[in-house]
């Protein structure tokens, strides 16, 4: 039996009812961006206050924001979560994920750089990979600078950050990047293929759905040859043993919910020491909604101990 919708996202599903707010799949992905840049101002409540707020860039152009959290001081050397938005790979920014990434901060007491990754359809698979792990050696070569412990390091994101964190945990496994002590996946993509059964139980009435997560897809990895590359799809990598301690989100009411299951029950399997945080009460997207969705700053309140706990 499937858990009732929690009270509050059932407001939430109201109120977008009332917006007329359209779905992504029916507007040109210009037109997304704009629509999902406008959520913040009434999703998510003012983002707290932080010790450092800093835009720093890669070699390539991306932009990245980086954070310390409040109580620390410019003398220590803090651990680092390298934090990947999510947005389907093609919406979203630094700033639409601001309050998430100055909780992280906070509530873990690290650094957090943030990743202002290309965006497909301009730039699709594997350029958001490509720049995120650019961000994990940027922060080990400006460690110093930075006043971060390159020893410290983890990844994190939501949803398509989700997914790009979980590649860059193989990458470091593989030794193609730096060490890494923690990956944080909240609510990832771990599948292009789309084919679990969440993908059928949800086709209407969310924000999210099969058909949306299509139209991401479609954008971002279009050649069906690239579904089954593991930095696409790490589900489908040959092993998941050997990468970082885990935290994985999953909620109930989400296309995704069945693959990030799978992916916590694999790094399980597979030897890797994973905790697994599931809210079947929820909807995809809950923690950029915390204003609405009371229960999302528990949930980003568990991912950030978790964090603190394999870091400090």
């Amino acid at each position: 039996m499937t858990s009732p919708l929690h009270p509050d996202c059932v407001a939430l599903l109201e109120m977008i009812r009332e917006m007329g707010r359209p779905r992504f799949e029916a507007l040109p992905y210009p037109e997304t961006r704009v629509l999902y840049a406008a959520g913040p101002k009434v999703l998510q409540p003012p983002p707290p206050e932080v010790a450092d707020d800093r835009r720093l860039a890669l070699p390539n152009g991306v932009a990245l924001r980086f954070y310390r959290p409040l109580g620390s001081t410019a003398a220590e050397k803090l651990p680092c979560l390298i934090f990947v938005h999510g947005g389907g790979w093609v919406v979203g920014d630094i700033e639409t994920h601001n309050h998430l990434a100055r909780s992280l901060a906070n509530l873990a007491g690290c650094a957090v750089l943030s990743v202002d990754y290309r965006l497909a359809p301009e730039h699709p698979f594997p350029a958001a990979v490509d720049d995120c792990a650019d961000a994990v050696r940027y922060a080990v070569s400006e460690a110093e600078a930075l006043g971060v412990d390159p020893a410290r390091l983890a990844v994190g994101g939501d949803s398509a950050g989700g997914n790009i964190a979980a590649v860059l945990a193989l990458m470091a496994r593989d030794g193609a990047l730096p060490p890494l002590r923690h990956q944080m996946l909240l609510y990832p993509v771990t599948d292009m293929a789309q084919t679990h059964e969440s993908y059928v139980r949800f086709t209407d009435g969310l924000p999210l759905v099969d058909a949306t997560m299509r139209w991401f897809r479609g954008h971002y990895a279009p050649h069906r040859e690239n579904w089954d590359d593991w930095r696409a799809s790490p589900l489908r990598a040959a092993s998941v043993a050997g990468t970082a301690p885990a935290f994985v989100l999953t909620v109930g009411y989400d296309p995704l919910c069945d693959e990030g299951r799978d992916y916590a029950s694999r790094l399980d399997r597979e030897g890797v020491r994973v905790t697994h945080f599931h809210a079947a009460d929820l909807l995809h997207g809950v923690l950029t909604m915390s204003k609405v969705v009371r229960p999302a700053e528990a949930l980003i309140a568990a991912a950030a101990a978790s964090l603190r706990d394999a870091i400090q």
